[in-house]
């Protein structure tokens, strides 16, 4: 794609001769004969690179890099500037001009000086193009759904986007953690620092620590060179702390030294330096379970779980399967070049009717499959490949019947319904009195309570 460049120059025969030495480049060419001119032409077209003469009638290049500076700061400028005016382009260049050539100048310098601005306008506008595309994609808009469940997650995460305070996301694998974690972070006022991931279950131990706090040249065997560290190289941003319940314990207990004092050091280093991160961690385990059995600090969970989120489970916010079901479709769609297929209602009511152990993750595999074997307009029941044994396994207790089955001849009490109902909970969950607890709509102290109540 040929770049635009808008060359403003009054003069007609050094016009011709700036045409004439860049015509092999793939390049369409403004011409402007005054700065006038030249901001008009700016307004109206998409200009990746401006060459302009600093003495111009009308305006002139100092105002024109001005002009151009406050639309579009990215974009280059090379100033042209009659020999002995040096003084006059290190002026501009201390404005924003990318570079300057001198009249007269030699062909080289000025393609050269052309091709180097165009390569950077270029690569400026794909990490913009590239940012916006991951903004667009991890904004709190891509979190599908209306439910009052997953509202309260986006109302939460909304709060505290604005903050630079640590946030406990969980929820079972596939409900979209990282999801809201970036788009936390993007709706944050860190969102021009960099966003780092680290998978704390996929990265040995021995290695979590140098991968987090960086190393010196010598600090262990294969350690050949100075590596900055996720803190280091995450500053100004947020360090997302995937799977944190699965971080060893003396691991932990840095990263706690980290998050009290902002400080660390790199392995084998004795330089103390600044931790300007934000922390958004993220787990499927039970940490409270986990402190409590001494495999996750309890003072560690306490600095993490300064704002905690937890996202609901598939099954538990079903009348969003729908919605999510159509964002899938209208996605991959637009992937493979079709138009988007229609759900028929026997694969709305299948897809409601499944467990989705695998949440949305699940969700949106199932329905890229449906979308290979359909070659219709209608995706029906027959396109849908879930797995069976969820199926058969899932069967949702239906109290209408589920009661009088219980009942005797002398009836049934309300504290016998009650310690039937928390036992079936606690078998359900294999005895996690967290999961229990959601399950049955209750805080952990209160079915800690009744449990013990039930002892007795």
């Amino acid at each position: 794609m040929a770049a635009n460049v808008l060359l403003i120059e009054d003069e007609e025969r050094m016009r011709q001769i700036i045409v004439m030495q860049l015509s092999d480049l793939d390049l369409n060419i403004h011409e402007a004969i005054d700065g006038e001119q030249a901001i008009e032409i700016f307004e109206n077209e998409t200009i990746h690179l401006v060459v302009t003469d600093l003495k111009l009638p009308k305006v002139n290049g100092m105002q024109v890099l001005s002009a151009v500076k406050q639309k579009d700061p990215e974009i280059p400028v090379i100033v042209i500037t009659a020999f002995g005016s040096i003084e006059n382009a290190v002026k501009a260049i201390q404005q924003g001009a990318f570079d300057y050539v001198t009249k007269p100048f030699k062909e080289e310098r000025l393609r050269s000086s052309v091709k180097k601005a165009l390569k950077i306008s270029r690569l400026t506008y794909e990490v913009r193009h590239l940012r916006q595309e991951i903004e667009d994609r991890y904004t709190f808009k891509k979190i599908v759904g209306d439910s009052p469940k997953i509202c309260e997650v986006l109302k939460l995460a909304g709060s505290v986007s604005n903050t630079d305070t640590t946030v406990l996301i969980t929820g079972e694998s596939g409900t979209g953690k990282e999801l809201l974690s970036r788009a936390t972070h993007i709706n944050s006022p860190r969102s021009s620092g960099p966003f780092l991931t680290v998978n704390c279950a996929a990265i040995p131990a021995t290695l979590l620590e140098a991968e987090l706090f960086g190393y010196e040249k010598g600090a262990f065997t294969g350690a050949h060179k100075r590596t900055k560290g996720k803190f280091e190289i995450a500053s100004g941003g947020t360090l997302f702390l995937d799977e944190i319940g699965d971080m060893e314990l003396d691991v932990q207990a840095k990263l706690l030294r980290i998050l009290e004092t902002r400080e660390f050091e790199r392995l084998g280093g004795g330089t103390t330096m600044k931790a300007d991160v934000r922390i958004i961690a993220a787990t499927n385990q039970d940490l409270e379970q986990m402190v409590e059995e001494k495999r996750f600090r309890e003072d560690l969970f306490y600095r993490i779980n300064v704002f905690p989120i937890l996202i609901p489970p598939l099954r538990q916010r079903k009348e969003d399967i729908p919605k999510l079901s159509n964002h899938f479709i209208q996605e991959f769609s637009k992937a493979f070049g079709r138009k988007p297929p229609e759900l028929s209602e026997k694969a709305i009511k299948k897809l409601r009717h499944y467990p989705w152990k695998g949440n949305i993750r699940e969700l949106k595999n199932v329905l890229e499959r449906a979308m290979i074997l359909c070659k219709g307009s209608q995706i029906t029941s027959n396109h849908l490949i879930l797995n069976e044994s969820q199926e058969k396994s899932f069967e949702p207790m239906n109290m209408d019947t589920l009661i009088p089955m219980m009942i005797n001849d002398q009836g049934l009490s309300l504290e016998e319904l009650e310690s039937y109902c928390i036992q079936y909970a606690m078998k359900t969950t294999n005895n996690n009195v967290s999961k229990a607890s959601r399950l049955l709509g209750l805080s952990r102290a209160t079915l800690r309570y009744r449990l013990e109540k039930t002892d007795e």
